[in-house]
């Protein structure tokens, strides 16, 4: 079965310094390479501030458009991997694993085939 693990964070929190930064994308790498070595990585990347994208919303029927970005939630989405395991259980040892900074979060969510 398929996991999405979405990374987020809270949005009123400080930019990372820049090596808080470098450690982050050399945790990154490692924990991919460790997911791509157990065969378990699908595909992974990391997302465009909310600031560039736009969020469609039906509101009495109609799609409206609205641009970011998204201020009614203190949390922003940062990026995700995509994650083949065998149980739910499997997939939550692995987002335990995901680098994060204080206040950042990893959701565990299975996919749907299609």
């Amino acid at each position: 079965m398929r996991y999405m693990l979405l990374i987020g964070g809270d949005r009123s929190a400080p930019p990372p310094t820049p090596a808080e930064g470098q450690t982050l994308v050399q945790g990154h790498a490692k924990f991919a390479d460790a997911l791509r070595g157990a065969g378990k990585m699908v595909v992974a990347d990391r997302l465009r501030p909310d600031s560039d994208g736009a969020r469609i919303r039906l509101k009495a029927g109609q799609p409206q458009v609205i641009d970011g970005p998204f201020a009614e939630t203190k949390e922003v989405l940062g990026g995700y991997y995509l994650i083949e395991c065998d149980t739910r259980d499997e997939a939550v040892e692995w987002a335990k694993k995901v680098p994060l900074r204080e206040g950042g979060y990893v959701e565990v969510r299975p996919i749907w085939a299609m």
